[in-house]
């Protein structure tokens, strides 16, 4: 008795979803970021590295079937790039440390959720804790702006951050457009009408503090990846919750009152960043001809993993400020030095040359061809629509990546989110198959 008591729990363990590891590292962005980035890696980082080596040792004692071969070129084609561009970093450490980063999001994390899920419950699942997390940071964001207790914009503490910080004002925002884009792709599908209406109304809630973040980026990345999804299912549909949207819109900022002074002013920014650019747009153009300076002085290989801060001051114009400040939600008073040009494939381009974006960028628009041909073929087939909300999750998620990494690259916790979101994208490519449990 007291045997089979023991064995109990053992057993119970064992038939719990793989997918949960993937779960916990969602779960664990919850959690806040030490200011002024004291303590170490994130415990979603470090759960990470936990998910790729329990999928390591799931793969090993169930003698399980490794990456299909196609799925295993494409995945690990950014392996030929990182490598060079690591042997040709300013120092043996700064390789090192490049190399792992570089491995963690885009090849070792990505292929272990592909190992993970099992089917379109686990697909789900790790879209609904992705849709609760960002309605969490969502709801903490909108609090700090309501209270005047958020990072500082225009010299009111009012920019939702969530538990972020001012230094990573870009998480929050990553966070609840990844978490809007499962929402519609879950309100798209075909599930149940009371699961589809309550994504829909997770989708248009995260709206509101998507806004709050001021975050142009990922604004434009959001709506152009939401209208691909509707017009993905549908061009009906698309049409009448693309007008039910853009009524909400309108009443959720008509509601901010003084807000919307500061988010007009926003968007329009976004139409003027030739004519009139702000600091933040100058910076940003500036460090763009910084890369891409670096990418023709060493156009195959690049400058080397962690090489843009070393080379940045000797391609730059004197346009380029010393730093962003930042202050706020929690945190004094800090000058963020402009480390990176802020838009990833100008990086890589400057870091690993055209042998790295063409390895890395290559893997990615395979990974979208392979996604959008299996959707367009689930739909002819019968019974295809059973995972059409897998499917707009999937290409949702490596859309929006691909979109935002025009205005930003890799940093900060929530990137842990992309290496999911590739993941997701590479099960839908090549293994969106129900499987038994092993």
């Amino acid at each position: 008795m007291s045997q089979a008591l023991a064995l109990w729990p053992a057993a119970r363990v064992r038939r719990l979803p793989p997918v949960l590891a993937a779960v916990a590292v969602v779960v664990l962005l919850a959690l806040p970021v030490p200011p002024d980035g004291e303590g170490g890696p994130h415990p979603a980082d470090v759960a990470s590295a936990v998910l790729v080596v329990f999928c390591a040792v799931r793969l090993l004692r169930g003698r399980l079937r490794p990456l299909p071969r196609t799925a295993a070129v494409v995945l690990g084609l950014p392996v030929v790039g990182l490598t060079v561009a690591a042997l040709g970093a300013s120092s043996p450490e700064a390789g090192l440390v490049g190399l792992c980063r570089y491995l963690q999001l885009f090849v070792l994390v990505p292929a272990a959720v592909l190992l993970l899920v099992r089917g379109r419950s686990d697909v789900r699942l790790l879209a609904w804790s992705t849709v609760g997390l960002a309605l969490w940071q969502g709801a903490v964001g909108v609090h700090q702006y309501a209270t005047g207790t958020g990072a500082s914009y225009q010299g009111e503490q009012v920019r939702a951050v969530g538990t972020f910080g001012p230094q990573d004002v870009m998480g929050m925002a990553t966070v609840v457009a990844l978490g809007l884009v499962c929402a519609v792709g879950l309100a798209l599908g075909s599930g149940p009408v009371r699961q589809r209406a309550v994504a829909a109304g997770c989708a248009l809630a995260l709206l509101l503090p998507l806004a709050l973040s001021f975050s142009r980026g990922a604004w434009i990345a959001t709506a152009l990846t939401c209208a691909a999804q509707l017009l993905l299912s549908g061009a009906r549909r698309a049409l009448a919750v693309g007008a039910a949207a853009v009524a909400a819109g309108v009443v959720l900022v008509a509601g901010f009152g003084v807000g919307t002074a500061m988010l007009q002013e926003r968007v329009d920014s976004i139409t003027r960043v030739t004519e009139a650019p702000d600091r933040s747009v100058t910076d940003r153009y500036t460090m763009w001809a910084a890369a891409a300076g670096m990418w023709r002085e060493q156009p195959l290989t690049g400058v080397g993993l962690k090489g843009f801060p070393e080379h940045r001051d000797g391609h730059a114009s004197l346009a380029l400020s010393s730093g962003s400040e930042t202050e706020g939600a929690g945190s004094g008073y800090y000058r963020q030095p402009l480390l990176s040009p802020h838009n990833m494939y100008l990086l890589v381009l400057a870091e690993q040359g055209l042998i790295g974006l063409v390895a890395l960028a290559g893997s990615w628009l395979a990974l979208l061809v392979l996604g959008l041909r299996r959707l367009a073929a689930g739909r002819r087939r019968p019974g295809g629509g059973a995972e059409a909300d897998c499917a707009l999750i999937a290409c949702g998620l490596l859309m929006w990546q691909l979109v935002d990494f025009s205005y930003a690259d890799i940093g900060g916790p929530s990137t842990v989110l992309t290496a999911l979101g590739l993941g997701l994208a590479a099960w839908w490519a090549w293994g969106a198959r129900e499987a038994p449990a092993p």
